[in-house]
């Protein structure tokens, strides 16, 4: 494979950085800006310029740990994943566009001033002219890409030298008329001026001592750029009468006349064609080259990647950007255009910054030679900044940013997903992350054994079920000398009286208490029996053990189903409105169970189930297994994280642990003794994220646990766990 010769030192990282912003952001921008914001058009500028730090040092980061890597979706997508690298990608795409349609739309008008023309037929003639070229290869030489970035700054210096002696400070006057708001939406406008500042890192493969000449270059020529725009602005609002610019198409050259006279205005207007033109062509190139790096990453369609024989361009990708780029030109208002442009860098800024956190946190192999100082608290400044500016920034820009996002996503959801296996580091440092905080948790639950167990009696059963439930909580609570409370519970109708005839013992209840002492002596375990009569069973379950403040409720039942769900069962009401956990049991026998199952379909055990599930296999000298379903939705890295998730948890355990895998659509791969698995309590959110496949029926009892909604993880959390698990 051949390699590119690393032979662009600081000079030139610089130039590639300045010249890729020196463009619309000076010559059409401030006009618009200076209606937004007036005089405060000047901090607007540099404001922007800070606001771009974050995330020029994050780029700068990532191009020195993956210069072979060349656009920024490429990073975002490899950090957050495919997902969000179909949004950066989407957004960058439009961005670019957005861009060039903004040079043709705003360089026109400096032509205008030379001939006589029509503005955006000129511009559409000028975009078909540029949209041709790329199609048909023709390249722009680094050499004239020089000669350009040393006529700009070349007339933007004498403009400013020139113009300096006849700044007025009168004109700075009502310098907050706009006040805050008006600062951050002109910040806002004008923050696709320092777009460029990071294009250095697609070449980053042919720099030389990246991890010095990289950061240097890109914070080099942002503090170079950010000087030069605040310089020139502050000049042309200085020399200008107040108001005489703000919405002019032509602000550099208006003010050029009023100091440097016409040989000024001739070089401004050459500078700017020159310039705006570059960036036009750059554009389209630039942008039309993320449908084609998306389409050979599977994130879009083939025919994007597909290169002519006999131009050696991606065709359809030029023709999509250019008719997208045409339309812009037509349809769209030059301050909507500089808005959206703004809108989507913003929008991809951030997405760089939460990158760099990504790979920080996450498991890759990931050794920048630089790293970006203050981390994470400059990205995630970064980020905050963005969000903030792009809700000043009016209903058009934050409208755009918004479907832009959401037609990415539905993009992913119907043609990318199924097409991508892949994932970012963000997804598997977050899975670590959450693994580490349930496995504290579990360590917690592990060592708080239930002291009292209520073992609620709803219904008749025969001695053997009932003497299982018995020894079910005698093993949850040996471990810590605790105690059974055994009660039968008899509901009576709501017309009959709760007379002293009606709760008097039985026979029956005699016979009951016996039994129970029984199993205390046989099981070793202090077991207290009562009998309670009531209106409503669900309710004395729920108050008995609220007024007993037992740790933990015992009870038989067929783990909730549908038909519950809708209509109600009382046992179900008892898990939702008791004090504590529960533990409903499809009681099938138990008989020293020394093989126990903890059920999962990939996705992280919950506390309470693997307490349970080690109680009662240490009761019985026995072992847990760990079930898997087939078929785990993840990439390897998903499968190496989950097996160091269950390794640590097997080393948390007193009892042997293994792991096993079951199918969906059969039976259990061995016989096992007892399974314990996780419950769905009915609520929204238990509906939202249980999507687990049918338990096959394991010929065994089955315990399901619901732990009390202080100890159940909240909505974010189980979403989290949901879309990482």
């Amino acid at each position: 494979m051949k390699e590119l010769e690393r032979d662009l030192g600081l000079p030139s990282v610089l130039a590639i950085s300045v010249g890729a912003m020196i463009g619309s952001g000076i010559f059409i921008l401030p006009a618009l800006a200076l209606e937004i914001a007036g005089p405060a058009v000047i901090l607007a500028y540099a404001l922007a310029g800070l606001l771009v730090v974050p995330a020029a040092l994050s780029k700068s980061e990532m191009a020195t740990a993956m210069p072979e890597a060349g656009g920024t979706y490429i990073y975002i997508e490899r950090g957050m994943g495919p997902l969000l690298g179909t949004i950066a990608g989407i957004g960058t795409w439009f961005s670019l566009s957005f861009k060039g349609a903004l040079a043709l739309v705003g360089g026109v008008p400096y032509l205008l001033l030379l001939f006589d023309l029509p503005l955006k037929p000129v511009a559409l003639g000028l975009a078909a002219v540029l949209i041709l070229i790329n199609v048909v290869g023709a390249k722009q030489t680094g050499r004239l890409q020089v000669a350009i970035v040393v006529v700009m700054l070349a007339a933007l210096g004498w403009f400013a030298a020139g113009s300096a002696p006849t700044v007025q400070s009168a004109n700075y006057a009502n310098f907050f008329a706009d006040g805050v708001g008006g600062l951050l939406a002109a910040t806002g406008l004008v923050f696709v001026s320092y777009a460029g500042v990071t294009k250095v890192a697609s070449v980053a493969e042919e720099v030389e001592n990246p991890g010095r000449n990289i950061p240097l270059g890109i914070l080099g020529s942002l503090a170079f750029t950010t000087v030069l725009y605040v310089a020139i602005v502050a000049v042309l609002v200085g020399v200008t009468e107040p108001g005489s610019v703000a919405g002019s198409l032509t602000p550099v050259a208006v003010a050029a006349e009023a100091t440097l006279g016409r040989n000024g205005v001739i070089a401004v207007i050459l500078a700017a064609i020159l310039a705006l033109v570059s960036t036009a062509n750059a554009g389209i190139l630039s942008s039309s080259r993320y449908p084609f790096a998306m389409s050979r990453d599977k994130l879009a369609p083939p025919s994007f990647s597909t290169v002519s024989d006999r131009f050696g361009t991606p065709v359809a990708s030029i023709t999509l950007t250019g008719a997208v780029l045409l339309l812009l030109i037509a349809f769209v208002p030059i301050v909507e255009i500089a808005k959206l442009a703004s809108a989507f860098q913003i929008l991809v800024f951030g997405l760089i910054n939460v990158a760099v956190i990504a790979f920080r946190e996450g498991n890759a192999e990931y050794d920048p030679e630089f790293t970006s100082p203050l981390y994470p608290w400059v990205q995630v400044f970064g980020a905050v900044t963005g969000l903030l500016l792009l809700t000043q920034m009016g209903t058009v820009a934050l409208v755009g940013a918004v479907v832009i996002t959401i037609g990415s996503i539905g993009w992913y959801v119907f043609y990318v997903r199924s097409r991508v296996s892949r994932e970012g580091v963000a997804a598997d440092a977050l899975r670590r992350r959450v693994g580490r905080d349930v496995l504290t948790e579990t360590q917690s639950a592990v060592e708080d054994a239930p002291r009292e167990v209520l073992v609620a009696l709803t219904k008749n059963l025969d001695e053997s079920r009932e003497a299982s439930l018995i020894a079910i909580a005698a093993d949850l609570v040996r471990p810590d000398d605790g105690r059974v409370v055994v009660v039968r519970f008899e509901e009576i109708p709501d017309q009959a009286p709760l007379t002293e005839e009606v709760t008097a013992q039985s026979a029956s209840d005699i016979s009951y208490e016996t039994r129970v002492e029984a199993l205390s002596s046989e099981l070793d375990v202090d077991i207290e029996a009562d009998e309670i009569v009531s209106h409503d069973t669900k309710h004395a379950v729920v108050n008995f053990a609220a007024n007993r403040g037992v740790d933990t409720i015992v009870a038989e039942h067929e783990p909730l189903r549908l038909r519950s769900r809708l209509f109600g069962d009382p046992i179900d009401w008892i898990v939702r409105h008791a004090s504590c956990d529960v533990l409903l049991v499809d009681n099938l026998g138990y008989d020293e169970p020394t093989r126990v199952v903890l059920s999962g379909d990939g996705e992280l055990y919950p506390p309470l189930a693997v307490n349970v599930a080690e109680a009662i296999a240490g009761a019985n000298r026995g072992t847990v297994s760990l079930w898997h379903w087939t078929g785990r939705r993840g990439t390897d890295q998903y499968e190496r994280t989950l097996d160091d998730y269950e390794a640590k948890l097997a080393e948390m355990l007193s009892v042997p642990v293994g792991s096993e895998t079951i199918r969906a659509d059969g039976g259990p791969p061995a016989d096992p003794d007892v399974v314990v698995r996780r419950g769905t309590d009915g609520t929204l959110q238990s509906l939202l994220f249980d999507d687990r496949p049918a338990l096959p029926s394991p010929g065994c009892t089955t315990i399901t646990v619901y732990p009390h909604k202080s100890r159940q993880p909240g909505f974010a959390r189980r979403l989290v766990e949901y879309i990482t698990f």
